[in-house]
């Protein structure tokens, strides 16, 4: 898809891609929630999406193209399962804590998941959600960081000090978990977990640009794939879901 679209995210949506197929494939339910607040990662949740037969090849095929079903960024009415228009990072974590609220308030066992991006937790607006979040006691809401280390002028640690985000977290009360966000039987672990008194914030470290020649590097943020840099990516097997 951005091969054929000559566009860049590639590597923040392969570092966020077997989290976003667990939770789909394996913890999601009917009534729960959902929000991609790294709205970069579009190409993933359309593929995982696709996985689950909720959209088409056809639809894959108009992926960033001029009145495509599919934006780079997800917005629009007809993707499935899609509450917001996202792509301008820090709004999701207050989002979904509005909807675990709402949730609460109907009496309903509705679990609501947000999908972030390390670097967008540079942005007060994160934290002020996650500081409410903890001091209502919203255990039915679940954030999931993708914690690959880059962002889109240079590493986390470069940018704002900001390297591992766990410690920041236990010191706002979060129930906070750190994963291996490519192992799928660890990522569903933490995600079916019971619920407890705070949210929890799951921590994955990842590779941005697995699979692919830069991956770890700064290029898979911008860079679209060329012909051979495809056909590299596409010979990489990782394990499947059993």
């Amino acid at each position: 898809m951005h091969h054929a679209t000559r566009s860049g995210h590639v590597g923040g949506n392969l570092s966020c891609l077997d989290a976003l197929m667990t939770l789909h494939h394996r913890v999601l339910t009917p009534d729960d929630r959902f929000v991609l607040s790294k709205g970069h990662a579009a190409g993933a949740l359309y593929v995982t999406l696709w996985s689950r037969g909720l959209l088409t090849d056809e639809d894959l095929g108009t992926f960033g193209q001029d009145d495509s079903l599919l934006p780079g960024h997800p917005s629009g009415t007809g993707i499935p399962g899609l509450l917001f228009s996202t792509g301008s990072l820090g709004h999701g974590p207050s989002l979904a804590t509005g909807l675990a609220m709402a949730a609460r308030h109907a009496r309903s066992q509705r679990r609501v998941f947000c999908l972030c991006s390390d670097g967008e937790w540079q942005e007060g607006s994160c934290w002020e959600a996650l500081s409410f979040a903890v001091h209502q006691r919203l255990g039915n809401l679940v954030l999931m960081i993708d914690q690959n280390g880059l962002q889109g002028f240079g590493t986390t640690e470069e940018v704002a000090s900001c390297g591992d985000l766990a410690p920041r977290l236990v010191a706002f009360g979060a129930e906070v978990v750190r994963v291996d966000g490519h192992d799928f039987h660890a990522l569903e672990r933490c995600l079916t977990a019971p619920a407890g008194q705070a949210p929890r914030v799951i921590v994955m470290d990842t590779i941005k640009g697995r699979g692919c020649h830069y991956a770890g590097r700064l290029e898979s943020h911008y860079l679209p794939l060329s012909d051979e840099e495809l056909e590299l990516a596409l010979s990489f097997t990782s394990s499947p879901i059993p």
